[in-house]
């Protein structure tokens, strides 16, 4: 276990360079990945089970604690990126398949790796992780119900099957993850620590599938899709920081919200978009998953070497004597 453990961990940690890898094949040798797609939504309910089983009370603490900042990161999360997502497709006159994936990705909470990012950020990873289970335990009736409200125009929406999808996909797997690990307890605890090698095969296959199905979709139009999908992706971390700079929240939980809010759970808008709209659909989703894994790091690495560069002055204004 412990050696699996490790690799789990080294997954985690070269997790970008697995997905570059897996969607180059996959629009090299789209045959090869293909069979995927019909698994899908199973491959995101196992990567949802795998968070249940790493949520306790203690995670939920910052939401008592702070209260507000929970409340403004799930709000901002909710509000910017679907408004965002809209405004984008309307503003820019995108193809019907093209804006409704954009407001996909937009709709959905956020991604798996925000909580990795605030870490390496030296954000707050307690409202993070906060913000993030909050976020995703109200996917179920958020997403669907801003899809319909956003993307109807473009393209017929059943909030119905969009919201038993998600309650699938999301809810139910999370609440089984929270229940075997209240069942198995310490051997829960060890099982998680093999979670990050689940969730890289999870998404690496998500992203995959979706590349491989769509290849000459992305080929034609990927870079324009990626114009779009970076500028979203942009809005986002720029409003999540301003907004809670805006609330006077101190430094540490503004990077936290600014992540929440910019990076999405792009492989359930795949999901969801593979399960009820066409092909082209989930392309967003997929570019998404690819960019902000490459955003992310490097947002993280600046916040990092800042907070870095902060604390040696500190250090020099206390100490005038210790040489840097």
């Amino acid at each position: 276990m412990n050696l699996l453990a490790r690799i789990s961990t080294a997954a985690g940690n070269t997790f970008i360079y697995w997905v570059l890898l897996f969607t180059a094949l996959a629009l090299l040798f789209p045959g090869g990945f293909t069979w995927i797609a019909p698994f899908i939504p199973l491959l995101l309910g196992i990567i949802m089970f795998g968070m249940g089983l790493t949520l306790s009370f203690k995670d939920f603490k910052a939401v008592f604690k702070q209260p507000l900042a929970v409340f403004v990161g799930v709000a901002a999360q909710y509000i910017i990126m679907p408004g965002a997502a809209y405004l984008l497709a309307v503003g820019l006159n995108l193809p019907p398949e093209v804006a409704v994936g954009v407001i996909l990705v937009g709709c959905c909470p956020g991604g798996t790796a925000s909580n990795v990012m605030a870490y390496l950020a030296r954000a707050n990873v307690a409202l993070s992780v906060a913000v993030s289970s909050v976020a995703t335990l109200v996917s179920p009736i958020l997403t669907p119900a801003l899809i319909y409200l956003l993307a109807s125009q473009w393209l017929p929406v059943s909030g119905k099957d969009m919201l038993l999808s998600t309650v699938q996909i999301v809810l139910i797997p999370i609440i089984l993850g929270i229940v075997f690990k209240w069942i198995l307890k310490d051997k829960a605890e060890e099982g998680a620590k093999i979670l990050p090698l689940v969730s890289v095969i999870g998404i690496v296959g998500v992203i995959s599938a979706v590349v491989a199905g769509n290849k000459d979709n992305i080929l034609e139009s990927g870079l324009a899709i990626l114009g779009v999908v970076v500028l979203h992706n942009f809005v986002g971390l720029l409003l999540g920081f301003f907004i809670s700079k805006w609330c006077k929240f101190p430094y540490a939980d503004q990077k936290a919200i600014s992540i929440e809010v910019g990076m999405q759970n792009s492989g359930l808008a795949a999901a969801l978009a593979t399960a009820h709209f066409s092909p082209l659909t989930a392309v967003p989703s997929a570019i998404f998953s690819v960019w902000h894994n490459i955003s992310g790091p490097l947002i993280a690495t600046y916040w990092a070497k800042k907070s870095a560069k902060k604390e040696q002055e500190m250090k020099l204004v206390k100490n005038p004597k210790q040489v840097s």
